[in-house]
């Protein structure tokens, strides 16, 4: 039998039975900038190299993210995201990138004094005649701990929804060109003549 220490774990960070999600995240390449943890892949029918330009042209993250309100392009490395919160509200803070593999991976952190402190890397997969895996974990500290959390949920504002729903959403822009919606576009009702 192997002799591992009682606390070893080579479960992806995502699945990690360890309490301290912090003490894992730099073996993953994250930044650990928080005690939550959520993660998610999708299969897009795109080639790797076109899937990760998109998502690395962050200006045009909010085109997909149904939260970002908007984000302000600093430099390479640095960007300050501005995110819908409950009771409408918003939070603020500056993403730095702090490691970068075209076609491969965008891993970041938010800079001190973020509203919401977080970090975490976006993976690109080649997946052959399927297209790209892409994988998104994020740690995170929710504002006001578990209530907050709870709170998030309510009103569907919680990271691991959010990462599930726009992942989804990127997927359709990709393939598609448009994300599907039930609800009518302002151009919609302006053909309508309403």
């Amino acid at each position: 039998m192997a002799d591992h220490a009682p606390h070893s774990d080579d479960a992806p960070l995502t699945a990690t039975k360890l309490s301290d999600v912090a003490e894992r995240a730099p073996d993953a390449g994250i930044e650990p900038q928080g005690n939550e943890i959520s993660g998610r892949s999708v299969t897009i029918n795109k080639p790797v190299a076109e899937v990760f330009a998109r998502f690395r042209d962050f200006a045009q993250l909010p085109s997909f993210m149904e939260n970002v309100e908007r984000i302000d392009v600093l430099d390479d490395k640095r960007s300050h995201w501005v995110v819908k919160a409950p009771a409408g509200r918003t939070v603020e803070w500056d993403a730095i990138v702090t490691e970068e593999r075209p076609d491969e991976l965008i891993a970041w952190t938010s800079a001190e004094g973020a509203d919401v402190a977080n970090s975490g890397r976006i993976d690109f997969r080649d997946a052959g005649a399927r297209g790209t895996v892409v994988t998104a974990t994020i740690v995170y500290d929710p504002p006001g701990g578990i209530i907050g959390k709870v709170i998030a949920k309510m009103f569907q504002r919680e990271p691991a929804i959010q990462a599930r729903r726009d992942l989804r959403r990127f997927k359709q822009l990709l393939e598609t060109g448009e994300i599907a919606t039930p609800a009518m576009n302002p151009k919609q009702f302006e053909e309508m003549g309403l």
